[in-house]
């Protein structure tokens, strides 16, 4: 008899792990609490909430806010994203099927056009949407009243927004922050008790320890160890957890293997540096905006690399760390 399969949804799974309310949610104290001031308020006077812009490292909770910015305010949250909107139809069309104050929650708003921002700025400021119809001496702007709504914008590159756009956030723009190790380990602690895994107080921190500090990371670090609890009877033991980082090469820095090899390549080829971008790239494999982007905040965070106008130059901390890593 063929076994019945169940998708396994890794969207819905993220979607049961984030927090349905502001207790639930963890860290980012004063800007929950400068959320809480803007959204009560606007509430009690009937209004739409101004708009929000969050800003921050991946995996740090921003959509996590907008959910419970939605949930708050008692409306409906309409999702999209920097890249979906292509063209100025795209975007009217999200706009004029907003309701009376839903909330609509744009990620990844730096890669918008340039085009497309133009049009936001009257929606933003004064409710109203400009589409220009035809084209030379016969084109004509109508302009379409919008219902009242607050948008909630995302970003991992504040720098790419332009100054308009940053300036037409009235409710604030926020910035999320790493965590704590006692903050990702009560994250930890509800996660594993929303997906039934038993677990200990020495299990969490050993993953609290290695999820660079962002909670997406703890997350997945705890669903890995999980599956391989499950196949080594069920419970999620201190033996059972280090097995698995070293499957994922994750060591107890939380560095993963491309960390590890920009900062051999460094020290062992180059003798520590400085020695430039490009050239760590051709002897690691890697592409350079990858490094700059996703390796070196990481390793320059925790006092492992510096940046200097003649190049990287990994420090003493990092050839100690090294030494005690096993070579993978």
């Amino acid at each position: 008899m063929a076994q019945t399969l169940t998708r396994d949804d890794t969207g819905q799974l993220d979607r049961t792990l984030r927090p349905e309310s502001w207790n639930q949610y963890i860290g980012q104290v004063n800007t929950k609490e400068n959320l809480r001031i803007l959204l009560t308020a606007a509430k009690e006077r009937g209004h739409a909430a101004e708009h929000i812009l969050l800003y921050g490292p991946p995996g740090l909770g921003k959509t996590t806010l907008a959910h419970l910015i939605a949930r708050t305010l008692g409306t409906n949250m309409r999702i999209t994203s920097g890249p979906a909107i292509e063209r100025v139809a795209d975007l009217a069309a999200i706009l004029t099927n907003l309701a009376p104050g839903d909330v609509l929650f744009i990620d990844e708003i730096h890669r918008l056009s340039k085009s497309i921002e133009e049009v936001l700025y009257p929606a933003m400021e004064s409710g109203v949407l400009d589409i220009i119809i035809g084209k030379g001496p016969s084109a004509r702007t109508v302009q379409l009243e919008l219902p009242p709504f607050t948008m909630v914008a995302a970003t991992t590159r504040i720098s790419l927004l332009s100054s308009p756009l940053r300036s037409r956030f009235s409710g604030g723009t926020f910035r999320l922050e790493f965590y704590s190790d006692e903050e990702i380990a009560t994250i930890i602690t509800r996660s594993a008790q929303v997906l039934g895994v038993q677990t200990s107080p020495e299990v969490i921190m050993m993953i609290a320890s290695r999820c660079r500090a962002t909670p997406r990371t703890a997350n997945y670090l705890l669903k890995r160890c999980r599956d391989m609890a499950q196949l080594e009877g069920g419970t999620l033991t201190p033996e059972i957890t280090e097995r698995t980082f070293a499957l994922l090469e994750i060591d107890t820095l939380g560095l993963t293997r491309p960390d590890r090899a920009v900062l051999r390549a460094i020290a062992e080829k180059f003798a520590g540096g400085p020695v430039g971008l490009t050239t760590v790239a051709a002897a690691t494999g890697e592409e350079a905006a990858t490094i700059e982007d996703v390796v070196e905040p990481y390793l320059i965070r925790h006092g492992l690399l510096e940046r200097t106008p003649r190049g990287r130059i990994t420090t003493a901390a990092a050839l100690n760390h090294l030494q005690l890593t096993e070579l993978v």
